[in-house]
């Protein structure tokens, strides 16, 4: 069985593996958001920071991915 490569979605494999790792990015910066909530509502400020880090990074992925994707498409 071969792999897609386009012909059945009509996007290469690369385009849609950036798109894919963009809205990832975006939706783990929107989970971390709800794990720093949780842990603020609990009082645990060291767990909050570090989900709002891993934000950040989630954050940081998506911007580059997005850059990535401009520049191709």
């Amino acid at each position: 069985m071969s792999q897609e490569t386009g012909q059945v979605t009509g996007t290469k494999d690369k385009d849609y593996n950036i798109i894919w790792f963009v809205e990832q990015c975006l939706a783990n910066a929107l989970r971390m958001e709800s794990y720093a909530q949780d842990a603020e509502r609990a009082g645990d400020t060291e767990l909050a920071e570090f989900f709002r880090r891993a934000q950040g990074e989630s954050r940081k992925g998506a911007e580059q991915g997005k850059e990535l994707l401009r520049s191709r498409l």
